[in-house]
């Protein structure tokens, strides 16, 4: 067939398959420009593990703005002790409005474990541990270490974590198999060699004066056999500062499964090593976790079982 001439421009006739790209160009075109229908992830697959952990950034940024919003004039907050020094403001509340919210959108079917709420348990299948407010107390007092915590777990563990930090704009991410990030760029456990070149944190257990006793024997030894032991509030941060090297390791007891659920993932997938006290992966469960750089990791787990008779 010739082309068709029309006021002096050349006209191509359609054929079959240039009607079929076009026609999916268009499709293409108003994808791009019209709302989209909800994302419905297939479990295992690539494109789904990417739609999880995008969905949690988003959920720690929106519990991140909440934060910074409230850190500006914290001062009329009002404060509610849930415990010996353990402490809830609205600004926590508020922020797990925002994270869950977002969350029960996405995914209506998943669980949700959060600390300052109950939002309903879903499909065991997959689990959302949720602490919008890690560092509540530097938060009250202005001390600027605080993060948001959020973490998804599957009947394979720690699928994606994300630790995020508002005030300094910092973003941790991890996903199983797919390495940790510090806003994008790929992250390593730091390798000192040995303890004692190590510089490591730690968290005072305020829900665990029942073992004080064992946990300040393994501070003693740490004082003796590291080169120095800091501690800041956060253990969300503390993990993820292991992930990235400014830690060597991290020890604590009696923490819940949202404080160490997402940073636990950023050290496996920076190369480290995490375990509870007894060298097993039930730190979740059980909340006594240590965890270091395959060079220290060792030794940190003999000084605490030394300490707490495992």
């Amino acid at each position: 067939m010739k082309p068709r001439r029309r006021g002096g421009g050349r006209v191509i006739a359609l054929t079959a398959a240039r009607r079929r790209a076009v026609e999916k160009r268009r499709a293409a075109a108003r994808r791009r420009t019209e709302p989209g229908p909800r994302v419905r992830a297939v479990s295992g697959s690539g494109n789904s593990i990417d739609f999880h952990l995008a969905s949690a950034i988003a959920a720690a940024r929106a519990g991140g703005r909440v934060l910074l919003d409230f850190f500006g004039r914290r001062a009329s907050m009002t404060v509610r002790e849930k415990g010996p020094s353990d402490y809830v403001t609205v600004a926590d509340r508020t922020a797990e409005d925002a994270v869950v919210r977002l969350l029960r959108e996405r995914f209506p079917e998943h669980a949700i474990i959060a600390e300052e709420s109950s939002p309903g348990a879903g499909s065991p299948g997959y689990r959302w541990y949720v602490d919008p407010l890690d560092g509540t107390t530097n938060f009250i007092h202005g001390f600027p270490m605080f993060a948001v915590s959020i973490a998804l777990a599957d009947a394979q563990g720690m699928r994606v974590g994300v630790v995020f930090d508002p005030v300094r704009e910092e973003l941790f991410t991890a996903a199983r198999g797919q390495g940790a990030f510090l806003n994008g760029a790929p992250i390593r456990v730091a390798r000192p060699g040995r303890l004692a070149q190590a510089l490591v944190v730690t968290g005072i257990p305020f829900r665990s004066v029942d073992r004080l006793d064992q946990y300040l024997a393994s501070f003693r030894a740490f004082i003796g056999q590291s080169s120095g032991i800091r501690r800041d509030g956060s253990a969300a941060l503390d993990l993820a500062y292991v992930a990235c090297g400014r830690y060597d390791g991290f020890w604590e007891m009696g923490l819940s499964s949202w404080d160490v659920a997402a940073g636990s993932l950023l050290v496996n997938e920076a190369g480290g090593v995490a375990t509870d006290f007894v060298g097993r992966a039930g730190y979740v469960e059980s909340g006594d976790i240590v965890a270091a750089s395959p060079d220290v990791h060792p030794a940190m787990l003999k000084i605490v079982r030394d300490a707490y008779g495992r």
